[in-house]
C-alpha cells in the first residue's frame, strides 16, 4: 500500500519510543479500494501526554483540545490530508446516554479493543507492516458489504448516526451500484430507526448530503425509506408513497420525484438541482383534488416552495441554499410554448428566477420530464426556450457600445443635435463591427471630423448602407444562436 512518507515518519516516531502505531479506519479501507483518503488517523497504545512529548521532542507542533485524546500532529506537508494528522490512543467507551456522545472515554490496552467499538467491519480495519483484519472488513470491503462490527443494535445504540451511515456507505462505495447492508445489520437499522430523533439536524442534513450527491443518490433515498429512516428526516415525501397521479404522469408521486432525483445523479447536477428535482412535486399530495385520469394538482408548485423551505430549513440547510431551492420548486412549472409566449414573458421568468439560477431551473424542469417518463429531456419548445432565453440576455447592438457618444459628436463638429449625428453614429457601429479594434476613441475621433465634412446626402447614403451592415449582422447573430440550440 503507497503510505506517506509524513505517516511512516509518525508511526516510526511512536515505534522508536516504544509504543504500538498503526494507521486506522477510513484512510486503510480507502487505501484498500484504491482511493486516496480524504484524512489519516493513526492509533496507538500511547496516552495523549506522552504523545505531545513524543513529537515536541522530535520538533513538530501537536494540540490537544478534546475528550478523546485525540493529538494534532503539524506535519508540514503540502499536501492538504496530510497538513495535520490525527493520532489517538486505543480506546473503549462506555454508556452512550444521548444516543451519539459516549458518557466516558477510557483508554484501552489493546488494538481490538479500540477496533471493537468501531461501527462497520470495513472502518474497523488497521496497518502497520501488514493488514490487521479482526473483524472480517478486508473480505466485506471485497464483497461489497456493509456489516457492523458485532452485534449492530449495540452498535446503534451508542451512536444512532450510524443508521444514516450504513445508507451512507452502502450509497456512496459502489460507483454505480447500492452495496449490500448485511441482514443482521439492516434488520437492526430499521428496528432502531426511532433513534434517529436523538441526532441533530445539522448530523443528519450532513449524511443524507453524502447520499444525495453520490451518483447512487436516488436509490439511497429508496434505501432510507426501505429502512424506515426516511421518516424521521423528510416524512413530507411518504405522503405521494401509493398516491397515483393523472394522465400526464404514469409513475405514482414519490416514485416520480425519485425518478427526477436519479436523473439528476446520472447527469451530475448540483446538490441544489437534485434537492429540488427530489422536492418539486412534495406538495402534490396535499393539493390533489380529484382522482383517475382527471385529477388536479392545481398550485401545487406554490405550496410545494414552502414545503422546500420548510423541510430545508429544519435540516439547517444554509439560508442561501434554502431560498434558491425553493425558487427551482417555485418555477419547476413555468409555461412555455413556442408561439405562444414571447421575448417579454422570457425575461419575466428571468427576474423571476434570476439569471444565475436559469441553467438550474431548465436542468430540474428536463429531470421532472424523464421523471414523468418520457424519452425526450429536452424537446424542441425546451430547446427554443434557451434560444430565447439567451437572445434576450444579449447586448443589443447599438450606438452605445462605441468608445464615442452623441455628446462627443456635437463637441466636435460644433453642431446641434440632429439627423446628421444619428447617421455618423450609424456610420461609425457598422465600421467597429466589421473591425472591433477600430472601437478607439483616438481613431473615431478621426472620422468623425472626415463624416462631418462630407455633403449631407452623402453622409445620408454611407448611414443607410450601415444600417443593412448593422441588421445583416444582427440576423447572422439570432441565426448562429438558433443553431447552437438546433431550433428554426
Amino acid at each position: 500500500m503507497d503510505i506517506p512518507s509524513e505517516i511512516k515518519k509518525i508511526l516510526k516516531t511512536l515505534q522508536k519510543a516504544g509504543f504500538e502505531s498503526y494507521i486506522v479506519g477510513g484512510c486503510v479501507r480507502d487505501l484498500l479500494r484504491g482511493v486516496p483518503p480524504n484524512d489519516w488517523d493513526i492509533t496507538t497504545n500511547a496516552k495523549p501526554e506522552e504523545i505531545q512529548a513524543i513529537f515536541d521532542k522530535a520538533g513538530y507542533k501537536t494540540f490537544y483540545e478534546n475528550s478523546f485524546g485525540t493529538v494534532s500532529i503539524v506535519t508540514g506537508s503540502d499536501n492538504q490530508t496530510l497538513k495535520a494528522v490525527e493520532i489517538t490512543p486505543f480506546r473503549i467507551e462506555s454508556k452512550y446516554t444521548d444516543k451519539r456522545h459516549p458518557d466516558q472515554v477510557k483508554f484501552a490496552k489493546t488494538l481490538q479493543e479500540d477496533l471493537s467499538r468501531r461501527d462497520f467491519t470495513i472502518n474497523a480495519l488497521a496497518f502497520d507492516e501488514k493488514i490487521i483484519n479482526l473483524f472480517g472488513g478486508q473480505n466485506d470491503l471485497k464483497n461489497q458489504i456493509i456489516r457492523a462490527v458485532g452485534e449492530p443494535a449495540e452498535r446503534f445504540q451508542e451512536d444512532a448516526l450510524r443508521l444514516m451511515r450504513a445508507v451512507r456507505f452502502a450509497s456512496t462505495m459502489g460507483k454505480n451500484e447500492l452495496w449490500e447492508i448485511e441482514e443482521k445489520t439492516k434488520l437492526a437499522v430499521e428496528k432502531n430507526a426511532h433513534l434517529l430523533q436523538n441526532i441533530s439536524q445539522e448530523r443528519i442534513r450532513d449524511e443524507l448530503i453524502k447520499i444525495i450527491i453520490s451518483p447512487n443518490g436516488a436509490r439511497g433515498v429508496e434505501l432510507l425509506r426501505e429502512l424506515n429512516l426516511l421518516r424521521y428526516i423528510i416524512p413530507e415525501l411518504l405522503e405521494g408513497f401509493g398516491i397515483a397521479q393523472n394522465k400526464h404522469h404514469i409513475y405514482e408521486i414519490y416514485q416520480h420525484n425519485l425518478l427526477s432525483l436519479q436523473y439528476a445523479c446520472e447527469n451530475n447536477y448540483s446538490l441544489e438541482v437534485r434537492m429540488a428535482s427530489l422536492l418539486h412535486d412534495i406538495a402534490k399530495p396535499r393539493t390533489k383534488r380529484g382522482e383517475g385520469e382527471s385529477a388536479t394538482f392545481y398550485g401545487h408548485e406554490i405550496v410545494g416552495a414552502k414545503m422546500a423551505g420548510q423541510i430545508l430549513r429544519r435540516l439547517c440547510f444554509p439560508k442561501k441554499q434554502c431560498d434558491k431551492i425553493s425558487k427551482l420548486v417555485k418555477y419547476h412549472l413555468f409555461y412555455y410554448n413556442v408561439d405562444e409566449v414571447g421575448a417579454s414573458s422570457v425575461r419575466r421568468l428571468l427576474k423571476n428566477v434570476g439569471q444565475e439560477n436559469i441553467e438550474e431551473l431548465l436542468q430540474v424542469r428536463k429531470a421532472d420530464r424523464i421523471g414523468s417518463g418520457v424519452p425526450k429531456a429536452e424537446p424542441y419548445k425546451l430547446r427554443h426556450l434557451k434560444y430565447l432565453l439567451e437572445k434576450v440576455v444579449q447586448d443589443p447592438i447599438a450606438p452605445k457600445m462605441l468608445a464615442i457618444n452623441g455628446q462627443d459628436i456635437m463637441k466636435l463638429l460644433n453642431i446641434q443635435s440632429g439627423p446628421k449625428v444619428g447617421h455618423i453614429l450609424s456610420y461609425l457601429l457598422s465600421q467597429v463591427l466589421s473591425e472591433p479594434k477600430k472601437n478607439k476613441k483616438e481613431f473615431l475621433v478621426g472620422e468623425v471630423e472626415k463624416l462631418g465634412a462630407l455633403p449631407e446626402q452623402e453622409l445620408q447614403k454611407l448611414a443607410n448602407q450601415a444600417k443593412k451592415e448593422v441588421e445583416h449582422v444582427e440576423i447572422k447573430r439570432d441565426d448562429m444562436t438558433k443553431a447552437k440550440y438546433w431550433v428554426t
